[in-house]
């Protein structure tokens, strides 16, 4: 929901109060809902007409000193943050779902069947921490994410079991640049290790202890400051690989692996090797999703360019790593992004990857691909249709990494929402369960399994 009351509406894309939108397959049958979130950032905005908490491109104005000292103690706090979790729904191990953003109290549970808000995620430790990855990795056992310190740069890793609310520090990686971490909205694992990326987009302190915006809201495009890949080691939280690399910019990480040395095979690995959306080292993609722009420009090819950017890091105490294009980028219309894999194949070398791609002109990823990393991409596009994240579902039983269904909740500019289902092999439309009204763009989904 980007208007509030009758006279206030949201600048970005990012600032939207939260929207579930669930569709049920049973039986043959598919039944679709959607709810707002009742965050107390959207409840006291609904109460006042207005917003009053920070949000991602949303800073209230101080009236006067008061206001600004108030301001500093919310921030200091977090009471001043938003906690509208508009990013990610996430089916933690213990049947418990879990929906948040970057703001640690964003953390909330909800009921996936009622779409009801349950209540605030409680965290029982003492790890504290206002901000944290807005993609944590879950699996059924664990909730691994990362806690950016902007105090003394750098970021904690955490890990939490399943059916715990209690974070627990497996290490500590320190950032190398300055003056404050970068930004972090995802990350990437192996199956020993946590990768902890540092690009040049950094938290502004500045903009956080003044309550003004940065030059990208809470944050700063300081290329001189340099951009770096750490590898923390899983079980002993120590950092094996702190290496430069060329300037970045990913929002999203897509999947990581190691990399064995051909003359050791079976020992330590040589390399790991981490492919996000790659936006050229260029944060124009910020800019771009200024909701405005969004609505002014639907025809018009300005969309920043992005492609499948593939870092190696090297294990043996070389100070560089690599990064490089890991797929022509005219096979996805140069525009990766929003991006999911099967996830039995998190922290493994893989194949396929399935995201949101371009068929230009546009101004927004408005068509769906299916990126196979040893051949070529192949595409959906169905014009006038913005599909959001589409997220992989095995077939039951499936041995094959692309054996199974990949699922898209569709916008159209018909006024037209549905829920697209496609071939995960052939990439060929299945069907789609048409919602009677109109749908807002979403960005990520889920698929949770009936549990028998």
């Amino acid at each position: 929901m980007w208007d509030v009351g009758e006279e206030h509406a949201f600048h970005h894309l990012f600032d939207g109060y939260a929207t579930l939108v669930r569709i049920s397959f049973r039986r043959g049958r598919a039944t679709g809902a959607h709810r707002q979130i009742e965050s107390e950032a959207y409840k006291a905005a609904r109460a006042r007409g207005r917003p009053l908490l920070r949000e991602f491109s949303h800073c209230p104005a101080p009236a006067n000193l008061l206001d600004r000292l108030g301001n500093l103690v919310g921030l200091v706090t977090g009471a001043a943050l938003t906690d509208n979790p508009n990013s990610a729904v996430l089916p933690l191990g213990d049947g418990r779902v879990m929906c948040l953003t970057e703001t640690t109290k964003s953390s909330v549970l909800i009921d996936p069947d009622t779409l009801e808000t349950l209540e605030r995620f409680r965290y029982t430790d003492r790890l504290g921490g206002m901000v944290q990855s807005a993609h944590p990795i879950v699996t059924e056992s664990e909730f691994l994410t990362l806690l950016p310190d902007l105090a003394r740069p750098g970021h904690l890793v955490v890990r939490m079991e399943a059916g715990s609310n209690e974070r627990k520090a497996i290490g500590r990686v320190d950032c190398r640049g300055g003056p404050s971490p970068g930004w972090l909205h995802s990350f990437a694992v192996t199956e020993k290790y946590v990768v902890v990326p540092e690009m040049p987009l950094r938290y502004s302190s500045a903009s956080l202890l003044k309550s003004e915006l940065a030059e990208f809201y809470a944050f700063e495009w300081l290329p001189a400051s340099g951009s770096y890949m750490h590898v923390m080691c899983k079980s002993t939280g120590k950092t094996v690989a702190s290496v430069e690399v060329p300037p970045f910019m990913a929002i999203h990480f897509i999947n990581a692996y190691e990399e064995e040395a051909d003359d050791v095979p079976g020992g330590r690995p040589a390399a790991v090797v981490v492919d996000c959306c790659e936006h050229y080292g260029d944060p124009a993609i910020i800019e771009a999703l200024v909701l405005n722009r969004l609505r002014s420009f639907r025809d018009k090819d300005v969309l920043p360019n992005a492609r499948v950017g593939r870092f190696r890091i090297p294990l043996d105490g070389s100070p560089f790593g690599e990064l490089e294009t890991a797929l022509d980028p005219e096979e996805h219309g140069r525009g990766m992004d929003m991006c999911s894999i099967n996830p039995v194949w998190l922290g493994r070398r893989y194949r396929y990857v399935y995201a949101c791609g371009a068929c230009r002109p546009c101004n927004f990823p408005n068509m769906l691909t299916k990126v196979d990393l040893v051949e070529k991409a192949t595409n959906w596009h169905e014009k006038g249709s913005v599909p959001s994240e589409p997220f992989f579902v095995a077939r039951p039983g499936a041995t094959d990494e692309d054996d199974g269904v990949v699922i898209s909740i569709v916008s159209s500019d018909n006024g037209e929402g549905y829920a697209l289902v496609l071939d995960a092999t052939t990439f060929e439309e299945i069907g789609r369960v048409r919602f009677p009204y109109g749908l807002p763009y979403g960005f990520h989904g889920c698929w949770i399994p009936v549990k028998d």
